[in-house]
This record gives structure tokens, C-alpha cells and sequence, in this order.
């Protein structure tokens, strides 16, 4: 904590100890309170509003033009399922295996 700030704290706490107690002290002014640390000019912030409008106008211009045209997306299907080609892919996987063993149990 600055030491301006504790003088302004202390300050204070005095002059409400002395309105209770009905006591008139002489109280230290306050030292003079510094304006606002760091902030930005209005010149500074014209020139950022100034970008981000054109970035925005950008940004909608690209999405202004028409969209190419795309195929119909794949239908959304839940976490954890299979879709019909590769449940397809697994059953031909496993009829060729069945066949395998077949063959190798009929030579037997």
C-alpha cells in the first residue's frame, strides 16, 4: 500500500473516531489523491474501436458471400455406435473367417 494511501486511510479513520466521541480534533488533510493509473487516451481508444469495426466488417463480409455449394452432411449418429459401412465391413470380415474355419474342419 502507498504511503498516500495509508495517510488517506488513517485520515479518515480519525475524523470518524472524532464524530463519535464528539470531539473536534484537527484532522491532516488528506494528501491530494493522484488521477486514474495508466487508462488509455481517447485518441488510443479511437484508433482500437477504428480496427476492431474493420476487423468485424471483415469478418461479415466473408460470411455475406455465398457458401459454396456442399453434399448433405452425414447423418449425426450416437457416441459409441457403428456406422452401416463399417458394421458391413465387420460381417464380410467375419463370413470369410466362418469360411476359413469350415474349410479347415471339413478337411479334418
Amino acid at each position: 500500500m502507498s504511503a498516500e494511501g495509508r495517510a488517506r486511510i488513517v485520515a479518515a479513520q480519525k475524523a470518524r473516531w472524532a464524530k463519535i466521541k464528539g470531539q473536534k480534533t484537527a484532522v491532516k488533510a488528506a494528501p491530494a489523491v493522484r488521477g486514474k493509473k495508466g487508462g488509455i487516451s481517447a485518441e488510443g481508444r479511437a484508433r482500437i474501436v477504428a480496427a476492431q469495426k474493420a476487423r468485424w466488417a471483415k469478418i461479415k463480409g466473408r460470411k455475406a458471400a455465398p457458401a459454396p455449394a456442399k453434399a448433405a452432411p452425414a447423418p449425426k449418429r450416437k457416441k459409441g455406435t457403428i456406422s452401416p459401412e463399417g458394421l458391413a465391413r465387420i460381417k464380410a470380415a467375419q463370413k470369410a473367417r466362418w469360411a476359413k474355419f469350415k474349410k479347415a474342419k471339413a478337411k479334418a
